[in-house]
């Protein structure tokens, strides 16, 4: 059991033992906590953490940990009555001349981000699980980025020179059309999409996506105003000849899009339609919003990759966005945003107003880790696992759920699910939760109506390729139960 999945368990077993106390009740020691429940002291001591957060507890230096009081006492004086909650009806009315409830934009995400409980298999999450990450190799990057000289120092707005350099070789190549003086560091790529929509587009304007379409997009592309235009996709990436048709119907001048292991199907955008990309959107007068959100979870048994698509735009057309976090850490939010001329000025204004700069002492942190040559070893580690995570969901599919997998090629770290007509996906991911298994309903990727139903899996998140198998069992067990 991993040490995430113990606090977890340890933290719900206090709660349950807690609520039982009088208040004021002081809690075992913590000696005595790990020797009944066989854990370490920082387990004991990151669920007493938790449930000190959640108010339950208050914990006294010297003293021990007690069962937190209804309550709260005045010093020398007698015990006060908690602090009566006021009306915050009024906020309703306020907030009812905005454009709509925000939490119904942003649920895709919120669903992306839901840590399922221990005993439910994760094929849900974007982020591979926590054993695949290299925790060891950023807590020695961080501790050294802490030492450099300046490390706290206010940075540069477009971001430290030398990860923008970094970026800009690993984007272009070292003699391709993209220098330092191209990039913006962005607070990870979710950040870099919203600085991206706010500066292309003005307000109430379209912006073609593909279609379906990573959620998280049409999260960011509405909240900014804008209006998301599907163009529909096939296992050659996005259809040039609608995306023509698009461009000339809705006058858009944005168009997102993912030409690598496109999520939410694993699409890899074709050499010939990639040049056709580029030519129509530059006739349109458009720009081209690549999410290169993929790149580094590269499979080991995958072909070479394609160059991206701003590494053969030498016109402005493509403003690249990047992101170290999937491969690195949730927490690791550096990106990097890379575009010319007026638009780079646009994105960099966007930016300070929003948040000024992204930390130092992570951009820091970033450089010492893409420059230590473990860093490369836990990539190609990364490659392997999720080759044999991919190659266990497939091989699990075809047995347990023959005839589900489409045509699109299985890349990066998710599968899309086919599902029969009329089924409901929201009621069978309910289903498959019952079953002990997350996965992902497909109605949330698209813009507009669907046109079939489907699911997303993603097998990254999950602790094993058995563990893999055994989900896609799970969800057997659901579907028969939903869908027959």
């Amino acid at each position: 059991m991993n040490e995430r999945s113990s606090v977890a368990e340890l933290a719900d077993s206090l709660r349950r033992e807690v609520e039982r106390y009088p208040e004021g009740r002081k809690l075992p020691s913590s000696r005595a906590l790990m020797e009944r429940h066989q854990v370490s002291p920082g387990t004991v001591s990151r669920a007493i953490a938790v449930l000190v957060a959640e108010g339950l507890v208050v914990s006294r230096p010297g003293a021990g940990v007690f069962r937190a009081a209804a309550f709260a006492a005045a010093p020398g004086g007698p015990a006060a009555p908690a602090a009566r909650p006021g009306d915050l009806s009024w906020q309703e009315v306020a907030l009812s001349a905005d454009s709509g409830p925000r939490d119904l934009l942003a649920a895709p995400v919120f669903a992306t981000l839901r840590v399922p409980p221990p005993d439910v298999i994760d094929l849900n999450s974007g982020y591979p699980h926590a054993s695949l990450l290299p925790e060891r190799l950023l807590a020695a990057a961080l501790a050294r980025a802490g030492r450099r000289p300046g490390a706290w120092d206010r940075p540069p707005t477009d971001g430290l020179t030398e990860l923008r350099g970094w970026f800009a070789r690993d984007i272009g190549g070292h003699a391709g059309p993209i220098s330092a003086g191209d990039v913006l560091i962005t607070s990870g790529g979710q950040g870099g999409l919203t600085v991206a929509m706010r500066s292309l587009a003005a307000p109430g304007s379209p912006v073609l996506v593909e279609s379906p379409t990573y959620s998280g997009i049409l999260a960011v592309i509405r909240a900014a105003g804008l209006r998301p235009v599907p163009v529909p996709i096939d296992a050659d990436g996005v259809r040039t000849d609608l995306l023509a048709d698009a461009f000339e119907a809705t006058r858009a001048r944005v168009f997102v899009c993912q030409p690598l292991f496109q999520n939410p199907t694993g699409a890899v955008l074709s050499p010939a339609r990639r040049a056709e990309v580029l030519r129509i959107a530059r006739a349109a007068g458009a720009f081209v919003v690549e999410d290169d959100f993929a790149r580094l979870l590269v499979h080991a048994d995958a072909p070479a990759l394609p160059r991206p698509l701003a590494a053969d735009d030498r016109d402005g057309v493509v403003v690249h966005l990047r992101s170290l976090t999937k491969a690195a850490s949730p927490n690791l939010r550096v990106g990097a945003l890379t575009a010319r001329g007026p638009a780079l000025a646009r994105l960099r204004a966007t930016q300070v107003v929003d948040s000024f700069f992204v930390p130092r002492p992570l951009q820091e942190a970033t450089l010492e880790l893409v420059a230590d040559p473990a860093w490369a070893r836990h990539l190609r580690t990364l490659g392997a696992e999720l080759r044999d995570r991919r190659t266990a969901a497939v091989a699990a599919l075809h047995r347990e759920l023959p005839g589900l997998l489409g045509a699109y090629r299985p890349g990066g770290y998710h599968l899309w699910l086919r599902l029969p007509d009329g089924t409901d996906d929201a009621a069978l991911v309910a289903a498959a939760l019952r079953a002990g298994v997350q996965v992902t309903p497909g109605r949330p990727y698209h813009a507009a109506e669907p046109p079939a139903p489907h699911l997303r899996l993603s097998y990254a998140a999950a602790e094993s390729p058995a563990q893999v198998a055994e989900g896609i069992h799970r969800l057997r067990t659901a579907y028969e139960e939903s869908v027959g």
